[in-house]
């Protein structure tokens, strides 16, 4: 399925919008990782294991809208917005939205 943050994709006709469509994932942020992630971030290295857990929980977040998408009949979703959010006491868990509209592309 396409997936794009446009709204409209080149050279293909919408012929149906179908709504929109949403996907979220809440990860817990392990300690140990938090740990060594600030030791990282002090000395000016990449924090590994926080990309790690980012690409992870955006990848869940489109898979379950792109699932939703499928159930309306969609077969693209466009406009898509991802948000980052951190929840619970200082910042322990991590969650991403992925927002978009499902529509019918002409084959």
């Amino acid at each position: 399925m396409l997936v794009t943050t446009t709204n409209n994709i080149e050279g293909k006709r919408i012929t149906k919008y179908m709504g929109m469509v949403s996907g979220e994932a809440i990860l817990g942020a392990n300690i140990f990782k938090d740990f060594f992630a600030g030791i990282r971030d002090i000395v000016g290295g990449r924090s590994a294991s926080y990309e790690r857990e980012l690409r992870q929980a955006k990848d869940m977040a489109i898979s379950e809208m792109v699932e939703q998408a499928r159930s309306l009949g969609g077969n693209a979703v466009i406009a898509v917005d991802l948000d980052y959010e951190t929840l619970g006491q200082g910042g322990s868990m991590l969650m991403v939205t992925a927002s978009g509209t499902a529509v019918v592309l002409e084959d």
